[in-house]
């Protein structure tokens, strides 16, 4: 399962406040989340973000509230992975359980710049930046989250088991 687009990257501490404000919260279909996805960080990401684009952040990405919102947000955009130098814990949870796929890879944030062309392969946790000719390493997804991945989603993953 491999994933290739182009990247917006972002800073430190991005919180759920930013990925989907709480004044964008009245409705709970994700393609209306989508619409107002990263808008109070880049008003524009929206119009730009291509089916397959991949976002990067830093040091305690997802952090704030814990709301689900801010990953299916994300997901309904397009948007195939957010790798990321570490998670906020209850946003990590919320991504899996939603099927967004995420990875910590310091190394890569740290090598990959805005607009970069990246794939990331999930099974072997490979991260190449195709703009720079750079690969970095994370830790692939354990074969439980990936099912739940694949599924997109914890709920669609119980659904397929019963």
């Amino acid at each position: 399962m491999k994933n290739r687009g182009r990247v917006f990257k972002y800073g430190d501490n991005v919180d759920t406040d930013v990925i989907i404000p709480a004044r964008y919260l009245n409705s709970p279909d994700p393609e209306e989340l989508a619409k107002y996805c990263m808008r109070d960080i880049d008003e524009d990401f929206v119009n730009k973000v291509k089916s397959g684009d991949i976002i990067v952040g830093g040091y305690n990405f997802g952090c704030g509230s814990s709301r689900e919102h801010a990953p299916i947000a994300i997901r309904a955009t397009g948007v195939s992975c957010v790798i990321a130098k570490t998670f906020a814990r209850i946003f990590y949870r919320n991504a899996i359980n939603t099927g967004l796929p995420i990875m910590e890879c310091p190394e890569a944030v740290d090598g990959i710049d805005n607009g970069d062309e990246v794939e990331v392969d999930f099974k072997t946790g490979e991260i190449f930046n195709i703009t720079k000719n750079t690969k970095y390493q994370a830790q692939p997804f354990p074969k439980f989250m990936e099912e739940i991945i694949l599924a997109e989603g914890l709920v669609n993953h119980i659904k397929k088991s019963i």
